[in-house]
């Protein structure tokens, strides 16, 4: 009999909206959203360009200010009518970790240093950046590229220096927005599944949104958005 706990919900949104601006001119972008993200789930954002998919993600990344709802994040209720949080920079830098389309490293560091300015932006000592960084480099298996600078990097590398960065102060919520974008079928599986590995691991959530159909395979759900609804969920037998 398995005694395990069951996964603990990092994400909780009820009844979230989002609309810019007012009259004529007002956009719904998110309209009702209840969704929730437990540990160790991978999951999928879908729906066509306009649906509100990237603006989720930056309600959950608390990036953007929905206009009604509640959010909860790791246990923590961050949003209800209003931020409640005073400081969501400190928010975002502890709980929070984000992966881009594009990798948008710094080009005038090498890899190492690039996972570095994260950790010396929450205030650790050079040495433990450093350790930290080639530590999760490793991981990653691009450790041997750590004083490379941005332009020497292939695209799976330099997007698994991106992925290190995004770890580096061991944050419980991963946001994606189109991650595997730019790579070929084979460097996207091999990213999904450094994803669904850190997610079982580190007992985090991952969230990504996608429009590439070869790795929906790697998701444990997909939600499916629509001008700013959620129009359909669906749970999926993962790789």
């Amino acid at each position: 009999m398995d005694e395990r706990p069951p996964p603990r919900p990092l994400v909780e949104l009820r009844g979230i909206a989002k609309h810019f601006g007012e009259g004529e001119t007002r956009v719904d972008a998110l309209r009702d959203i209840t969704m929730t993200v437990s540990t160790g789930e991978v999951v999928g954002l879908l729906g066509p360009s306009g649906s509100g998919k990237s603006t989720l993600l930056n309600v959950i990344g608390a990036i953007v200010e929905p206009n009604q709802g509640w959010m909860r994040l790791d246990g923590e209720m961050i949003y209800d009518g209003q931020w409640l949080r005073r400081d969501l920079r400190r928010l975002r830098l502890e709980k929070i970790g984000f992966i881009f389309q594009t990798h948008n490293l710094l080009p005038f560091l090498d890899a190492t240093d690039n996972v570095a300015v994260v950790l010396q932006l929450a205030g650790l000592a050079r040495e433990e950046c450093v350790r930290r960084s080639v530590e999760l480099l490793d991981y990653l298996q691009v450790g041997h590229r750590r004083q490379a600078m941005p332009a020497q990097l292939s695209g799976g590398e330099a997007q698994r220096v991106a992925i290190a960065r995004a770890l580096a102060n061991r944050p419980r919520i991963i946001l994606a927005d189109e991650p595997t974008a730019a790579l070929d079928s084979a460097r996207a599986g091999i990213v999904m599944d450094l994803l669904r590995k850190l997610a079982a691991e580190q007992q985090a959530s991952v969230i990504a949104v996608t429009h590439d159909e070869k790795i929906l395979d790697r998701f444990d759900r997909i939600y499916r958005l629509r001008d700013g609804l959620l129009v359909k969920t669906e749970e999926r037998a993962a790789a």
